[in-house]
């Protein structure tokens, strides 16, 4: 089952880049051909008991040296990222956010590779990595010519915007026409010779994770009552949450004069009401601080006009592929299967998915609705250009994420050495090549990210 489609799982990955053998304008080639579950609700969850943090990487890279011959073992120089679950972790609670990186070094310490330092990267790095992965992966920046048998810069080569949807944040990247306003929104850095800009921002307390949160909330401010109804939950299901439970985030976590955040418990009770579902939904967003300017998402963010062709992965390919809306539905279809979706009761919801996780199931509807106000609301797709989204997570058999473009951009700082043909996603190839070790661990706080991380490891 695919990582971010379950609760606390995480994902390693073993890239195979042959930096002695395959380096194109000293960015390596790369590929993905290992893969490993991390057992666990997440190292966020650990902030009060840190060790357990380090713990729960053992099993993942055991599994993961095991691939690598033991006399190169300690040849591999190891890294390791973090992303918005850990950010928001620091920003309520340094030390802790400290301690659990300084226990997974510790533990990273322990495993014969050559440990080069974790940090927590932030929001624009995370979204213009995962563009840096969708364009490598589909040959935007460098490609094998069997004719003149060498990698060649593919002529005219448009590139793909990236749509990343976690748990505790949500990115947008891709490369504009035309010239910048705002330079500030910009990420530049060169791979395979060649300098790129894009426009990318990362929007912390908008992954799906923080907006469950942020959505009950308000839903509980508005009607001041401790029975309250959410019209995104199917009728008949109910769901429990103590107030005191806000305060674990810094999303939530700030006072209202309407909602003490104390120890009493509130129920909310599931409506079925596809309308109201997308109205509250609309609410989490701040769309008039835009005014009457096009290049404005919300919140008054600057935002050039979309562009191009997207990819969209992460939390937002895990909830449209349950719904089968991976396949090029129309805009018009898509929003007529999730009001039909929304329409249904829990009885008749759990009775026809008993294998889907029950504390999952139910809030399907709001990520629908969710997704369809960020692409269509901030984002501005249209009825024309939604045709240009692709709800994909793999290209080829290589995973979509920003830590393969993590991993590219470090190795911009490898000597090259002498090339031979390997390519990114062609295993016939791999025996010749000189491997990474990617560990992507995708923390979710419910049901999807709300943390990754990034072991990366690579040996010569």
């Amino acid at each position: 089952m695919p990582w971010a489609d379950e609760p606390g799982k995480a994902r390693a990955g073993l890239l195979l880049p042959p930096w002695d053998s395959d380096k194109q304008n000293n960015t390596g080639v790369v590929s993905q051909t290992f893969s490993c579950d991390v057992q666990g609700p997440g190292i966020t969850s650990y902030a009060n008991d840190p060790p357990k943090a380090g713990d729960s990487l053992r099993e993942c890279l055991e599994e993961a040296l095991k691939v690598v011959p033991a006399a190169k073992q300690r040849d591999v120089s190891a890294y390791f990222g973090a992303t918005a679950g850990m950010r928001l972790l620091r920003e309520q609670n340094s030390s802790a956010a400290d301690q659990v990186l300084a226990e997974i070094a510790k533990t990273i310490q322990e495993y014969p590779v050559a440990f080069c330092g974790a940090q927590i990267i932030t929001g624009e790095e995370e979204g213009a990595y995962g563009w840096i992965t969708i364009n490598y992966l589909l040959e935007s920046f460098t490609k094998y010519s069997p004719k003149a048998h060498m990698w060649i810069h593919p002529e005219a080569a448009d590139s793909f915007g990236a749509l990343d949807l976690g748990g505790a944040s949500t990115q947008i990247s891709f490369a504009p026409k035309g010239s910048f306003i705002n330079w500030n929104e910009t990420s530049r850095f060169m791979l395979y010779g060649y300098n790129y800009n894009i426009y990318t921002h990362s929007y912390i307390c908008y992954g799906q994770n923080e907006m469950w949160k942020r959505l009950a909330k308000e839903l509980i401010v508005v009607r001041g009552e401790l029975g309250v109804e959410h019209p995104c939950y199917p009728k008949d299901y109910k769901e429990t949450i103590s107030l005191s439970s806000f305060r674990t985030s810094p999303c939530t976590n700030q006072s209202d004069p309407h909602l003490p955040l104390d120890d009493r418990n509130v129920t909310l009770e599931g409506r079925s009401n596809a309308s109201g579902c997308l109205v509250a939904v609309r609410k989490l967003f701040n769309f008039s601080a835009c005014g009457q300017s096009q290049d404005c998402s919300f919140d008054g963010i600057y935002q050039p006009p979309i562009s191009g062709q997207f990819f969209a992965f992460s939390a937002f390919y895990y909830n449209f592929k349950f719904l089968n809306l991976t396949e090029g539905q129309s805009l018009a279809t898509v929003r007529e299967t999730i009001e039909r979706f929304c329409a249904r009761t829990w009885e008749d919801l759990s009775s026809n998915y008993p294998e889907e996780n029950p504390e999952r199931l139910p809030k399907y509807c709001a990520n629908a609705n969710y997704i369809l106000t960020l692409l269509l609301d901030a984002y501005k797709f249209n009825e024309t250009s939604w045709n240009n989204i692709f709800f994909q997570m793999k290209v080829g058999s290589t995973d979509v994420g920003w830590t393969l473009g993590y991993m590219l951009n470090l190795t911009n700082m490898i000597p090259a050495e002498a090339p031979v043909r390997v390519k990114a996603h062609t295993p016939s190839l791999w025996a010749a090549a000189i491997a990474f070790i990617t560990l992507t661990l995708a923390l979710g706080l419910v049901a999807l990210l709300a943390a990754d991380l990034a072991l990366t490891c690579e040996w010569c």
